[in-house]
């Protein structure tokens, strides 16, 4: 159930999370970058939105939570759904060419990040072989 806003008696859609999360100029970016749904010849239930799960990956990313416990009713889709779509946007080289687009619109070619940007995890003995 979606909270009441008092001041225009209008449900108050969760959407506004997932446009908070993926504003308008960031979608126009990812948006041509996605491969096309697939087909579901069978029928089934309707697919999250693209947008939707991209907000739902950033809320996981950015909060820390395991997938398996993305609220549902923040209107991102599952965890799972989430993760799935993480994970065939990975294959289908969607990251590699929204990291290519926005280092292109800034005008460099190389970018990183380091400890004082992104904070190490606590525990980790040594460096971690990246796969």
């Amino acid at each position: 159930m979606c909270p009441v806003n008092r001041d225009t008696d209008a449900a108050v859609a969760p959407f506004s999370m997932v446009k908070q999360l993926v504003p308008e100029e960031l979608w126009t970016i990812v948006e041509p970058l996605l491969p096309p749904e697939p087909p579901k010849p069978n029928g089934g239930r309707p697919r999250v939105s693209n947008r939707a799960a991209l907000a739902g990956i950033i809320y996981v990313l950015k909060s820390g939570i395991p997938w398996g416990m993305l609220p549902r009713g923040l209107g991102f889709g599952s965890g799972v759904t989430c993760w799935k779509r993480l994970r065939d946007w990975q294959k289908a080289g969607v990251w590699r060419r929204l990291h290519r687009v926005l280092l292109d619109e800034l005008g460099k070619t190389r970018a990183s990040l380091d400890s004082a940007s992104v904070p190490a995890k606590r525990g980790v003995q040594g460096p971690v072989p990246i796969l």
